[in-house]
């Protein structure tokens, strides 16, 4: 079988009871960073062999996976933090899995950006999670145009040396919204700063540190509203 294991996004206590009896149990954990999910599984003595798996190897991988799990051997899938497949690799894995008739299972638990969304301060009856925009500015506002219209608060992870590109692009595709930055969640110096667009871009330190979850709200129904009048013939 193949296990889809949450990790915890930072405080290494998060992790479930049942995710650590899996990791426990399997015959391997296939890791996007051996090192980094080693430091998990030496904090728990799970002693376990590792394959690495990322997005430079997943195909020839991917093979490798799946010949073992066809031999009966039971696999846990694992990201660097947080759920697997949820803006990391996994998908082609998943796909190849059940294609194959392997049985494939989750075990839940965290993943960065539903705090950050409750944390944010702002709606969250619905929502759009969009992961990360493409990275350069022109495909990028092309991204976030596709959002612009959107009810629903939106929701994007964002690197730190991209941090202030996407909030610039944001400002000038959005408008000047409220939005939410979150950073260092379950962390010691778990940050977050809520605001308009602006603020945020003004609040910014020369060099951001830490992966970056955006919250942004939708648009609002009573100024699209006014437009599609103020637009009738």
């Amino acid at each position: 079988m193949l296990y889809l294991v949450a990790t915890p996004i930072g405080n290494l206590s998060d992790i479930s009871l049942r995710g650590l009896q899996v990791l426990r149990d399997v015959d391997f954990v296939i890791s996007e960073d051996t090192r980094k999910t080693g430091v998990l599984l030496k904090k728990y003595d799970v002693k376990k062999k590792q394959i690495s798996f990322h997005e430079h190897n997943e195909r020839q991988a991917g093979k490798r996976i799946i010949s073992l799990l066809k031999e009966g051997k039971d696999i846990a899938l694992v990201s660097n933090a947080g759920t697997p497949v949820i803006s990391d690799p996994g998908f082609t894995l998943v796909q190849s899995a059940i294609e194959a008739g392997i049985e494939v299972t989750m075990i839940p638990g965290a993943t960065a950006f539903l705090p950050a969304l409750v944390l944010s301060g702002l709606a969250v009856h619905s929502f759009t999670f969009r992961g990360f925009a493409p990275r350069k500015s022109g495909k990028r506002k092309t991204f976030l145009k596709s959002d612009k219209e959107s009810p629903y608060t939106l929701i994007y992870y964002e690197a730190p040396h991209r941090l202030k590109a996407f909030l610039t692009d944001a400002l000038e595709v959005f408008g000047d919204r409220n939005a939410a930055l979150a950073k260092e969640l379950t962390k010691m110096f778990e940050t977050v700063r809520r605001g308009r667009i602006s603020d945020l871009l003004d609040g910014l330190k020369e060099k951001p540190k830490g992966e970056y979850v955006v919250v942004i709200e939708g648009a609002d129904k009573k100024t699209k509203k006014k437009k599609a009048e103020t637009n009738e013939f």
